[in-house]
């Protein structure tokens, strides 16, 4: 299924105030269960970080919720957000201008061709390497990009049913995704060979993961695959199935799983100390 036309929808529909879009991305924080491990992590990287001086590359920012996220519990980092979409890019530009948060911004680009030399402390890619054919060269270019002792937080599906794909004649449940799934030694290898000296690679959407996905996200894309008309009723679906669901996020986010549809991947480019 393509979904970047539902997406499309979604996004317009609200988009057409600051509330909308604060309203959006809230929905987006509860919905999406990567966004628990996401800022789990995000939290865990900036204990002990300094409140000021901290710079973030939001590679393939998308709607834009995580640099949001970041720049509203982090006003005083700068953070750049990166999107081939221009759509996007345009809206969020739009967005985070009459929301008043100057530390960020937003600009076209494409993963496959863009650095900048060793100035990020962060970059972070969610959902977005299954989309990227030539990912070796975007490991290549993220190392390049972060500062010594900088971190690399990627979100992406795993081998082991990742775009609900559970056999090789499977096609994808996403139809813009131009690989199934990571497995963890096929990414930890490609980020050694970019030059990160430190990755640990976890699970995520466990046993519980994939239960909520299913009710909350896959269910209704469906749905509204077959029309979008079918949107006025998604409130009263929400309203029936939202509690089990986040029972099943919490669930996932505290468990440590030893396989999953999901894959949470923390890189590091080491210092010369570290070495």
């Amino acid at each position: 299924m393509n979904y970047d036309p539902i997406k499309k929808t979604l996004g317009r529909l609200f988009n057409h105030s600051p509330f909308s879009r604060k309203v959006f991305y809230h929905l987006l924080d509860i919905l999406l269960l990567r966004t628990w491990h996401v800022h789990k992590a995000l939290r865990h990287f900036s204990r002990n970080k300094p409140a000021a001086g901290i710079s973030v590359l939001d590679a393939g920012s998308g709607f834009g919720q995580y640099t949001y996220y970041l720049a509203r519990k982090h006003p005083e980092w700068i953070i750049l957000a990166l999107d081939v979409k221009t759509e996007e890019i345009e809206a969020c530009n739009v967005f985070f201008n009459q929301a008043g948060l100057s530390n960020t911004r937003f600009k076209v680009g494409d993963l496959t061709e863009f650095t900048q030399e060793k100035a990020f402390d962060l970059i972070l890619s969610v959902d977005v390497m299954e989309h990227i054919k030539d990912d070796k060269q975007v490991f290549r270019n993220f190392y390049k990009s972060l500062k010594d002792g900088g971190m690399l937080l990627i979100s992406t599906p795993s081998d082991q049913g990742g775009s609900d794909v559970h056999d090789p004649e499977q096609e994808s449940f996403i139809g813009e995704h131009v690989r199934d799934g990571y497995g963890k030694q096929e990414i930890e290898e490609k980020l050694k060979h970019a030059g990160f000296g430190k990755i640990i690679t976890q699970y995520t959407y466990g046993a519980p993961g994939k239960i909520s996905w299913r009710l909350s996200m896959k269910y209704p894309i469906l749905i509204l695959g077959v029309s979008k008309w079918f949107l006025p009723l998604l409130p009263f679906y929400y309203l029936l199935v939202m509690p089990f669901s986040l029972l099943l996020n919490a669930m996932d986010v505290r468990q440590t799983h030893k396989t999953g549809t999901g894959l949470m991947v923390k890189a590091f480019k080491l210092n010369s100390d570290q070495l």
